[in-house]
């Protein structure tokens, strides 16, 4: 699901959306299931050391990226950024801290 839009957002954002449109519908994902999911892509595109080891934390170096970003699409309306299951406003994002989720946006409720 690729759009003239998606040729403009950054690899890390594209990355969250192609991950929240493969979860079940209005099943929150946590940022930290985003970054794992592109640590595991990144270990398994680079040749691995002889012990065949990965780094059980490395993904901690695509948590801030996937953050950033996500909080971007939050903004643009892309995807709803959740917190103990209620949508954040895209203005409260900065100052939002501990557990937080996000998810595509659902059908307007009525």
């Amino acid at each position: 699901m690729s759009t003239d839009d998606d040729h403009k957002l950054d690899p890390v954002a594209v990355e969250i959306l192609a991950y929240l449109g493969e979860a079940p519908p209005n099943k929150p994902v946590s940022a930290e299931h985003v970054a794992r999911s592109m640590s595991d892509k990144a270990a398994k595109a680079t040749t691995q050391p002889a012990t065949g080891k990965a780094n059980p934390n490395a993904w901690r170096r695509y948590f801030q990226a996937v953050k950033n970003q996500a909080f971007h699409l939050a903004r643009i309306g892309r995807i709803e950024i959740t917190r103990k299951g209620q949508p954040v406003a895209p203005d409260d994002l900065k100052g939002l801290s501990g557990v937080w989720r996000m998810r595509l946006p659902g059908p307007p409720e009525s």
